[in-house]
């Protein structure tokens, strides 16, 4: 008896049902990349207002400051603990990005997501190819920028929506091969994954955000957020934007503007789980509809193929067997932990 096939609004709602049916443990997992990155941003700015602010006190009682190398030398310094946390927390988000789609595949096998080090030790462990991923998406995102390539590289941004399920699922396929899989997935779909991205994009950047930054803003969390980085804001001066057509800005609007932009982004960021979870469940639907196709064009019979997951643990052994690493921490992140 065939499976019977996933529509592709179904994949979208059933995304969102188990992000949400797992929320506390994305919330857990997603907390220190994306809050780190706030902090650690945040402690730089910090830092660097009440070292400038001090900075006539300390050039007065220490002329040797009165130097520019010595005041370049003495800023990078102080702004080191909080690049460090930000630089921490901003890799951990961008390795989520593989990560989650480990925790799919262990949820899809198991019901439950947990072991959070085993998943992201399986994307470190490719720390290489993980990068020239990163990379390859980083040149893609440079050449979109050109209006003469804006609207090719947003056709190919469908095509290529795939890439790290395919990096996660398939760990022999180098950047490129990640690119190329994709691209043959998304062939004959491109319409449905077009609407597929309209509906997540649709969902977590403008209707989640909006939402619950509205929400704040009634209860006066707002309010209170803006009032604390105004002492910050008030040591520049304030700019006459009407000069410039754009209208006039006090430092307390400002400051809003600041934090409504800035929560949204830190939900934007809360709600990668879901985006995962989404792909995972369209790659995992046209990566079957693939090997149904390969396997009825062949005249040889051949065994029912393995899961992504099983596919994946058994090629990150085969392959990187000669790396230092706890012999069971690949196996406790796919496997069903059998003392609870």
């Amino acid at each position: 008896m065939s499976k019977q096939k996933k529509t592709f609004y179904s994949i979208f709602f059933e995304s969102i049902g188990l992000y949400f049916s797992h929320f506390n443990k994305f919330i857990k997992y997603m907390t220190f990349p994306i809050l780190g990155q706030v902090f650690g941003l945040g402690l730089i700015l910090l830092i660097s207002q009440i070292y400038s602010a001090n900075l006539p006190k300390i050039i007065e009682k220490y002329p040797s400051f009165n130097n520019l190398s010595t005041l370049v030398l003495v800023t990078f310094i102080i702004t080191l603990p909080g690049l460090a946390i930000f630089c921490k927390a901003f890799w951990e988000y961008l390795i989520a990005y593989g990560s989650i789609n480990s925790m799919y595949a262990n949820l899809a096998k198991s019901g439950r997501i947990y072991d959070f080090d085993a998943h992201r030790e399986l994307i470190k462990r490719r720390t290489a190819s993980f990068v020239g991923l990163w990379l390859l998406i980083s040149i893609f995102s440079l050449l979109a920028i050109c209006p003469f390539f804006t609207l090719i590289c947003a056709i190919f941004t469908v095509y290529f929506v795939l890439i790290f399920q395919v990096f996660v699922f398939e760990p022999e396929l180098s950047p490129f091969g990640c690119a190329r899989k994709s691209l043959i997935l998304i062939k004959g779909h491109f319409a449905q994954t077009f609407i597929l991205i309209t509906l997540s994009l649709i969902l977590t950047y403008f209707l989640i955000p909006n939402v619950l930054t509205k929400g704040l803003e009634i209860l006066g969390f707002n309010d209170i957020l803006s009032n604390l980085i105004m002492p910050l804001l008030t040591s520049f001066p304030e700019i006459d934007l009407e000069l410039y057509g754009i209208g006039n800005f006090n430092h307390s609007s400002i400051a809003m503007f600041i934090i409504q932009i800035t929560l949204a982004q830190i939900f934007i960021q809360y709600t990668l789980p879901m985006r995962s979870i989404l792909w995972s469940l369209w790659y995992k639907e046209l990566n079957g509809d693939i090997s149904q196709t390969t396997v009825h064009s062949s005249t040889k019979k051949t065994k029912t193929s393995k899961r992504p997951s099983e596919k994946l643990m058994e090629e990150s052994h085969k392959k990187y067997s000669k790396k230092k690493l706890d012999d069971n921490i690949l196996r406790r992140a796919m496997e069903k932990d059998e003392d609870e």
